[in-house]
């Protein structure tokens, strides 16, 4: 069986081929960090435009990377929410303009099911059950998954996701955007214990998280303190390890609660390098596993949701000819998958 995926929620259209027999035969991806860096942010309208211009093109290129007609098809899956509203809608008309000309099905996906089943793309898979921490910049969860479509909410981001705290403390700093990145690798450069930042919401039971007190520390820290490229550094670091540490603190209590020993990370902030490594060091010392996709597919892309729109198809869950997307969508809401 094979899939077309198209991925339109934000600023990168991903457009991908999966073989439930040959695994990924095509990957494009088109970022549009140039067409918003100016703006410091992602402009909605300036990124509905863009998918408009690309998604036609990449998924042309996509079926002549893989060596494959629309005949081969067996459906068409698409990004149906949560994300940009407008960018959204693109990929939703597309894809089901698609299927209505080729006589496929097709199959809406959820964003965020992409990014936690993305990490059965690889070669070592993880088995039901596990914890899930979904980082993004649109997200951060902690998910017990007991299977494709079983899922539970175990804490989230009560303000900023750890994605967008990362980005606006980059800015803070004078980096370029998108800033996480950047920030990692200022980070690097930077002293362990010349500032110490606050790990929030550690301190009391549950789950949850919050990262805009954190930024706001950070700012007044920046403010404080003067923007020498060592100091910049020096609080990019603690930033960061406030961050890290918060994330792993509560992945180690969502698994002691759970009595569950594998964890998966997946979204954007999933490709630091300082969250593996620590996560890594967790996971060896509970005796449990960590699993996480190749960095290519932490951000969004195109091959999570042919795989998730896979899977979704051989349980028979298809869509009609209207076009619905749903910019926010609680992952819970999500009908199991029985194959």
């Amino acid at each position: 069986m094979r899939v077309l995926g198209i991925e339109t929620s934000c600023d990168e259209t991903g457009i991908a081929i999966f073989d439930d027999q040959q695994g990924i035969l095509a990957h494009q991806l088109y970022s549009q960090i140039k067409l918003h860096a100016d703006y410091g942010g992602v402009v909605p309208e300036l990124a509905s435009r863009d998918h408009i211009r690309k998604t036609l093109p990449l998924i042309e290129a996509a079926l002549q990377q893989a060596g494959c007609r629309s005949e081969d098809l067996d459906g068409i899956a698409y990004t149906a929410g949560p994300g940009l509203v407008g960018a959204l809608l693109v990929g939703a008309t597309i894809a089901r303009s698609l299927a209505m000309a080729w006589n496929k099905p097709a199959v809406p996906v959820h964003h965020m099911e992409g990014h936690l089943l993305a990490p059965m793309l690889e070669e070592r898979v993880p088995e039901f059950p596990f914890i899930a921490l979904l980082v993004s910049g649109g997200h951060t969860l902690l998910v017990r998954v007991d299977g494709i479509g079983q899922y539970q909410i175990l804490g989230e981001s009560i303000d900023d996701a750890a994605g967008e705290a990362f980005d606006k403390t980059a800015k803070l700093l004078g980096l370029d955007y998108p800033g996480g990145a950047a920030l990692a690798r200022l980070a690097e450069q930077g002293t362990a214990g010349r500032f110490v930042f606050p790990r929030p919401m550690t301190d009391r039971p549950g789950l949850d998280f919050s990262f805009s007190g954190l930024k706001t520390f950070a700012a007044n820290t920046i403010h404080s303190q003067g923007s020498d490229d060592q100091t910049r550094a020096d609080i990019a670091h603690a930033f960061q390890s406030a961050v890290v540490d918060t994330l792993a603190i509560k992945c180690k209590r969502a698994l002691q609660e759970t009595g569950l020993k594998r964890l998966v990370i997946a979204g954007g902030v999933s490709a630091n390098r300082e969250l593996r490594s620590q996560l890594a060091e967790l996971m060896h010392k509970l005796g449990g596993e960590v699993f996480y996709p190749r960095p290519e597919f932490c951000t969004d892309n195109g091959a999570m949701i042919a795989f998730a729109g896979m899977q979704r198809l051989k349980a028979g869950h298809t869509t009609g000819l209207e076009i619905v997307v749903q910019p926010r969508w609680n992952l819970e809401t999500l009908a199991p998958v029985t194959l």
